[in-house]
């Protein structure tokens, strides 16, 4: 630093800290509904999650985007993507601590509830890498349609990680991606035109898909059109001899965020691959693996919240302007009070569906994660960007600079509300469930009136909510509505009455809109205080 001024009022970088254990929301939550045994783990992933060497990886990851690489020297023809090193160290965290397909294979219990803290938890460091890990997670209740195939694959996808090339059969361990939409359908995969062509017991597959996600992955689940219909089919990239499948990488998306994650444009060209579950059944077989990437979209949002949450609130409570920190003040305290009860109803909310996966046997949870997937992934997914966008700017123009790493932040806080169907999807979906399967609404009416009489806002709004009388164009309204109830709830329940109260007094009036307008009377500090990270 030349001799012209000091640096001061710096806030000091977030680093060194335990990012599970600065979370009390998910600290809460995981002593709800995880395996204490693995209390020990995740607080060593916290802390790893919170070094700077793992900020490192993040920021290298994104600034060296992967690269395709379609033929050898040789002119033959390879379809790799090449990744910076420190991808694969991410990769290699989130598999060693079983982010993948581990809870499907592990012993009975509390895996997937474990298993999404984990997912809050490094998620925060670099988002984009989840993604084929998601994927993996996804496939395992997919291919159990078929048990022959689940045999071959599930033990493979809960392996090591293993990013070379070669046939499955020799890897340590193998992930999956997936390759539903095409240029014509998008969302509407009924419009496919891959034609799949029935040959020696399997098929070959020929035409297109518009994304495929995870295209350096081993194996993919895709749809196509067979003599039957629309029908589900299992696809490696590498066959048991060692041949490269017909899978044909044309180019790398350029997208606005995930950066450091490839997805690609792929044509099949006489791609062998084996029907999964009948022909014609497509959309039903891989609706378990929908549910399971709509899960993640939900704790992919919630984690991008916490992450915002934790660095406005750090910047605010170490910033001073105007003669007094920024956690001073009443106006920004507003701010980040409002940021945190929405951080904070987002995590409780995807937890307590992590949670319903574990108990598949009983009827009661199964119904509410069916209603409760789509509730969350509407609404969590579409409140993120905003208040991304609000943490953001308490950090003014330095959040606006890259090396804040709110700008990566931003970038990717649109993606979970698009990807597995986007909001329209979400709501229309709702109202399907609820035509088709009643027990829904009975099971989502029954864990928000868990906390009957402990609100009395709460009990007025939901006394004068009525799912019958929800129009068809006004989805959106009911499954904002619904989510937020539940919501609610679980806050009502489970956290600090400050927490409770001024989320009931925000959000049950229904007005509620831009961040930092909370009313007068409530208890702010204790919020932002309890949101603030702390290092040792």
């Amino acid at each position: 630093m030349g001799a012209t001024h000091e640096v001061t009022n710096q806030p000091p970088p977030l680093s060194g800290y335990d990012v599970f254990g600065a979370d009390a929301a998910l600290v809460e939550a995981f002593s709800r509904y995880g395996n204490a045994s693995d209390r020990v783990e995740l607080e060593s992933l916290g802390r790893l999650a919170g070094s700077a060497e793992a900020q490192r990886w993040a920021r290298e990851a994104d600034t060296h985007h992967p690269a395709l690489r379609t033929h050898d020297r040789y002119g033959h023809r390879v379809d790799e993507v090449d990744f910076h090193p420190s991808w694969h160290r991410l990769m290699a965290t989130a598999v060693d601590h079983r982010l993948h397909a581990g809870p499907w294979v592990d012993l009975p219990g509390r895996a997937h509830a474990t298993r999404a803290a984990k997912f809050l938890v490094w998620s925060q460091v670099e988002a984009a890498h989840l993604c084929p890990v998601s994927m993996t997670y996804a496939a395992v209740p997919a291919l159990r349609t078929d048990p022959a195939i689940s045999e071959v694959w599930e033990g493979r996808l809960s392996a090591f990680y293993d990013p070379v090339l070669r046939p499955p059969a020799e890897k340590e361990g193998c992930l999956a991606g997936m390759a539903m939409t095409e240029k014509q359908g998008g969302s509407d995969v009924r419009a496919n035109t891959t034609r799949a062509d029935p040959v020696d017991g399997w098929y070959r597959l020929t035409g297109h898909k518009w994304f495929c996600s995870a295209p350096m992955n081993d194996v993919f689940l895709v749809l196509a059109q067979a003599p039957g219909g629309l029908t589900c089919f299992v696809l490696p990239r590498i066959l048991d001899d060692g041949a490269r499948n017909g899978l044909r990488l044309q180019r790398l998306k350029d997208k606005l965020g995930n950066r450091a994650n490839a997805s690609a444009e792929v044509e099949f060209d006489g791609a062998l691959a084996q029907r999964l579950g009948a022909e014609g059944r497509g959309v039903a077989t891989i609706i378990e693996m929908v549910a399971a990437t709509r899960l993640d979209c939900v704790l992919g949002s919630a984690s991008l919240l916490r992450r915002a949450v934790a660095e406005a609130t750090w910047h605010a409570a170490h910033r001073s302007a105007f003669g007094a920190r920024l956690a001073d003040s009443e106006l920004m305290r507003a701010v980040l009070a409002d940021l945190a009860l929405e951080s904070e109803a987002a995590t409780a909310l995807a937890m307590r569906l992590a949670a319903s996966v574990d108990h598949a046997d009983d009827p009661q949870e199964q119904a509410l994660r069916r209603i409760g997937l789509p509730l969350a992934k509407y609404w969590v997914c579409k409140r993120t960007p905003a208040a991304v966008a609000e943490a953001l700017e308490c950090l003014g123009g330095n959040g606006y600079v890259e090396e804040s790493g709110m700008p990566r932040l931003y970038r990717e806080a649109p993606l979970n509300s698009i990807w597995e169907g986007a909001g329209n999807i979400q709501a229309l979906d709702l109202l399907r469930v609820l035509e088709r399967s009643p027990e829904v609404a009975l099971a989502w009416r029954a864990e928000v009136e868990a906390a009957k009489g402990q609100d009395r806002r709460l009990d007025d709004a939901l006394s004068a909510f009525d799912i019958e009388a929800a129009e068809p164009g006004q989805a959106r309204v009911l499954a904002g509505r619904m989510a937020v109830l539940l919501q609610a709830s679980l806050l009502v329940r489970y956290a600090p009455p400050a927490v409770a109260d001024a989320f009931c007094t925000s959000r049950l009036d229904a007005r509620h809109g831009v961040y930092g307008a909370l009313p007068a009377g409530l208890d702010t500090e204790a919020i932002v205080r309890r949101a603030t990270p702390e290092v040792p």
